[in-house]
């Protein structure tokens, strides 16, 4: 006699708890997620009569003054650019802490309690954390006089504050966590005994780097650029405040178009970003598996 075959199809009450259980997922996605973008991807090919009203005709008029601008090329370089730098150094900084304390500091406790330390800084507001950074850098600030004291300039620095330094640097100082907190959750499932195999197999401290470290660590590597990347991009108020006016991001053209009330223009511009961004962020996920790494 053979034995009936199992039924792969779920019951109604099977989907029933499933849709229960994605439920307040939904219903949060919904209407601040989905249905803003809906009415930014709608607003995007009205028209305006120049007033702040809109018009339901549909026109491309919006993308075409977008993509047709000399302006919108430059605010992207100079966006790519802030990216590129605060990624780089970020990166640097976050996967060296993470290295530091998943395979230097040997007391679990002491590791968890300097982690936490470096969320410190989130602990004041963004704005405190930027003006922080003028006392430091400005013409009278602790770093030139320290330089005019021990002579190493003769008159005060002013491309430290107010200038693309100045903002790469306050980026860095806020989004440096993004990276090591990823990081440091890939690092410490490393398990320590393939390290003591390498080592014993006479490898060095750069091949166990570059070999087991690195690949191993790269779902976190991924995510930290997601998050670093995609801040940096959608932000315009540190390029606005650190750069003192000089320097300009793609955001700062959309928020420019709303306060004269070109609606239609910020609109399309959002929306060109948003495609950038995901283009960007399906670019790194096709260096990793995150939900099989996350899953392991």
């Amino acid at each position: 006699m053979q034995p009936s075959p199992v039924s792969t199809q779920a019951s109604p009450r099977d989907n029933l708890a499933g849709w229960l259980y994605v439920s307040p997922l939904v219903l949060v996605l919904v209407p601040f997620f989905v249905a803003p973008i809906l009415v930014v991807l709608a607003a995007s090919f009205f028209a305006t009569d120049g007033f702040g009203g809109l018009t339901p005709d549909f026109t491309l008029a919006s993308y075409v003054d977008v993509l047709h601008s000399a302006l919108t090329l430059k605010l992207y370089l100079a966006t790519i650019k802030f990216t590129v730098l605060t990624w780089i150094f970020t990166l640097i900084i976050g996967f060296f802490v993470a290295y530091f304390l998943v395979f230097h500091v040997r007391n679990q406790l002491l590791a968890i309690g300097l982690f936490l330390l470096c969320t410190v800084p989130f602990w004041t507001s963004n704005i405190i954390r930027m003006i922080s950074w003028i006392p430091l850098l400005g013409k009278e600030g602790l770093i030139n006089q320290a330089l005019l004291t021990l002579g190493v300039i003769r008159q005060p620095l002013e491309v430290l504050l107010f200038s693309d330094l100045a903002v790469v640097i306050a980026y860095v100082h806020q989004l440096t966590i993004f990276m090591i907190v990823p990081i440091f959750n890939s690092m410490a499932r490393i398990d320590k005994r393939l390290i003591e195999a390498a080592i014993d197999a006479g490898a060095s401290r750069f091949d166990i780097m570059r070999l087991i470290v690195v690949p191993m660590s790269k779902s976190g590597i991924a995510l930290g650029t997601i998050f670093v990347v995609s801040i940096v991009m959608g932000d315009f108020f540190v390029v606005k405040v650190m750069s003192g006016g000089g320097s300009a991001s793609v955001v700062s053209a959309f928020y420019e178009d709303v306060g004269v009330l070109q609606y239609p223009t910020a609109a399309a511009s959002a929306v060109l970003l948003t495609l950038v961004l995901v283009a960007v962020v399906a670019l790194i996920l096709r260096t990793v598996d995150i939900r099989q790494e996350i899953a392991r």
